[in-house]
């Protein structure tokens, strides 16, 4: 009986007794730990069962060790810190576009304390909550009055419900366009309960196309930005002017979706074709759709500005309410636009500006110093390369921009277990696998985060 390994098992009381659970204190649930303690004696009574001797594991101490990093496994948070090293700008699967310190620090007061979400502090009676954001798109916009909503997508379903519920919309055939997640425009057009009819054809669309499809049941002519294709060759569409036009013509308001929220011109970054959210608003369209959380570089939002009359219709559907913004949110997309006031402020403070007007040469002295600090690494080699990254976030699809990358490759490693092994790092390390090597791209790499990302490789190869 003494030769029973089983027996030399500690019991669970002697393992809560353990110095490394003691010190744990109350930062877990009793049952929490008592839980890891017997998944851990579980998993060494099968390898004793299976004739495995796992010297040194079976004291109460080691026992302690082992449950107490099972437990911090297994409660660690499902969204954790990632460094984007991709050179996605706006990387959906990691969140899009990361906000300005300002506007995070106004999140967080916003979580942390009260404010006057739906009040006047003035005459201490009830406001709107979209009062916080009202004024600031009207300004940096020229439209009337605005509001905001969750995403572009709920923005797009409440004003086709507000403006055309039971009425036909007309669109381009070209701009029926699917977007993240399976969703495609004219599913949310039926979700709003208006009637989509569609105009022209893949590639070519008049203006005649779409005065010919206006009927009494016509409720808007809407036009969709192509976000996240493009379509050359014999192609022709129909300018925002003259859609306004034939628009007033039949007194029917004209909508454009905008997707990406450019308030600033991208050609000064070297991108073409993106509309800039200001010029439709002097284009005259009634109402003006768009993401708060792309190009505008802010938190998730869909804002709509546009015609007073037309806002205070939207913001009156009873959907709206199911659709509005909480107060972290809100805080942060009032602190976004207000930088905006500035330009030369926003270019310098919101990342998602500063990234895309990096040019390939500011990033190169990153990049030599970081590969010399990683070739201190042992097992790892570096090579500073030229590359070219793309914007994300479903925006300006087809125009590379160029960049300087670290191709990094760990002895003894595949990439695809190296990519893994970065992936469990905290922050998780993200980048590019080819050719066999992982590409790291610091155009979205934060300064301050360089450290971690040496750290990170260091443990990944150690």
């Amino acid at each position: 009986m003494s030769d029973n390994p089983f027996r030399k098992l500690p019991s669970v009381t002697q393992v809560l007794h353990a110095a490394p659970v003691v010190e744990l204190g109350t930062e877990y649930a009793h049952e929490q730990v008592v839980s890891a303690i017997r998944d851990e004696l579980a998993s060494l009574r099968k390898r004793l069962a299976a004739g495995d001797s796992p010297d040194g594991a079976v004291s109460a101490d080691s026992v302690a060790v082992a449950a107490v990093l099972r437990l911090r496994q297994a409660v660690r948070p499902k969204l954790r810190r990632v460094i984007n090293a991709t050179g996605i700008v706006l990387h959906t699967n990691l969140g899009r576009a990361p906000m300005a310190e300002e506007a995070a620090r106004a999140a967080y007061e916003a979580a942390h304390g009260y404010l006057n979400l739906e009040l006047d502090l003035e005459t201490g009676k009830r406001s709107s909550r979209q009062v916080a954001i009202r004024e600031w798109v009207c300004r940096l916009t020229g439209a009337e009055s605005a509001t905001a909503v969750n995403n572009n997508a709920a923005a797009t379903v409440i004003v086709l419900r507000a403006l055309c519920q039971g009425k036909e919309v007309i669109v381009s055939r070209g701009q029926l366009i699917e977007i993240g997640g399976s969703f495609r425009i004219p599913e949310i057009m039926a979700v709003s309960g208006a009637t989509l009819h569609e105009v022209g054809t893949t590639n070519i669309t008049r203006l005649s196309d779409y005065a010919r499809a206006i009927s009494p049941n016509t409720g808007a002519l809407m036009q969709v930005h192509t976000s996240n294709y493009r379509v050359s060759g014999f192609t022709k569409s129909v300018a925002l002017a003259d859609l306004v036009e034939l628009g007033k013509k039949h007194k029917l308001p004209v909508i454009d979706d905008v997707g990406s929220g450019a308030l600033l011109d991208f050609a000064r970054f070297g991108f073409s074709g993106e509309p800039v959210v200001p010029r439709s608003v002097a284009a005259g369209v009634d109402v003006v759709l768009f993401s708060g959380d792309k190009l505008l570089g802010g938190p998730q939002a869909g804002i709509i500005a546009g015609r007073m009359e037309l806002i205070q219709k939207i913001e009156k559907d009873p959907l709206m309410r199911t659709y509005r913004l909480d107060k972290m949110t809100l805080a942060a997309l009032e602190a976004t636009l207000r930088l905006y006031l500035n330009e030369e402020r926003a270019l310098r403070e919101v990342p998602a500006l500063r990234m895309l007007s990096t040019a390939a040469d500011q990033l190169r002295p990153r990049a030599e110093a970081l590969a010399e600090r990683l070739r201190q690494v042992p097992g790892v080699s570096v090579r500073v390369a030229d590359d070219v990254a793309y914007v994300g976030g479903g925006s300006l699809p087809d125009q590379a921009m160029p960049t300087v990358v670290l191709e990094v490759e760990a002895t003894g490693l595949s990439d695809d277990e190296f990519a893994r092994r970065l992936r469990s790092q905290t922050p998780a390390l993200m980048g590019r696998l080819r050719d066999g090597k992982l590409v790291l791209d610091l155009r979205t790499v934060f300064p301050e985060q360089e450290p971690q990302l040496v750290d990170a490789i260091r443990q990944a190869t150690t």
